[in-house]
């Protein structure tokens, strides 16, 4: 077993447990389908969310060629899986939770969210300089949406406009570099 197989277990066990989040999470929308009342930007945020996971998964393949793995690197490319784990667990009500009106949990929790999400793009962000290269100047969304979002929450915009506004900047952002960038597995 290489050290990168080794590592990507784990990896891959909190990348597998925040999908499973999530598509819990959807079941439990299906399930209380006749009580739940949906908002689009949620549902947009928890596609959003299941789609970073699906990426961070494909782009973990990428460290195969780390030659070295010491602790304090594994742990710090762990920190974006667990990450993302967070994120998928705070868009949904916990178990038991009589809330299923996702306007008024969205509202109640859109801060906590876009705390972890800064969180999420500072991780990426210094990935992408330490292990792929980049530049802080090769990255002016990540530098945007650091100084973006930290705004937004402390600002406690209740603006629904600004949030549905947010989250098609952000899907229209992501579609954009899926098309500029070619994610091709090489094996």
């Amino acid at each position: 077993m290489t050290p990168f197989e080794y590592v990507s277990v784990l990896i891959s066990i909190v990348l597998g447990l925040g999908i499973t989040q999530i598509v819990s999470g959807v079941a439990d929308i299906i399930h209380q389908w006749n009580k739940a009342i949906l908002y689009w930007p949620h549902l947009m945020w928890i596609a959003f969310v299941f789609f970073l996971h699906i990426q961070e998964w494909w782009v973990l393949y990428d460290l195969r060629t780390l030659s070295e793995w010491k602790l304090p690197t594994f742990l710090f490319i762990i920190l974006y899986p667990i990450n993302l784990f967070i994120l998928a667990r705070i868009l949904f009500p916990s178990a038991g939770a009589d809330s299923a009106d996702f306007k008024k949990f969205y509202f109640e929790n859109f801060r906590k969210f876009f705390a972890w999400a800064v969180i999420l793009i500072a991780l990426s962000l210094s990935d992408n300089i330490l292990f792929n290269g980049y530049t802080w100047i090769d990255q002016p969304v990540h530098i945007f949406l650091l100084i973006a979002l930290p705004y937004f929450i402390f600002k406690d915009f209740q603006q629904e406009w600004l949030h549905k506004l947010t989250v098609i900047l952000l899907a229209a952002l992501l579609l954009a570099s899926m098309l500029l960038v070619e994610w091709t597995l090489t094996i």
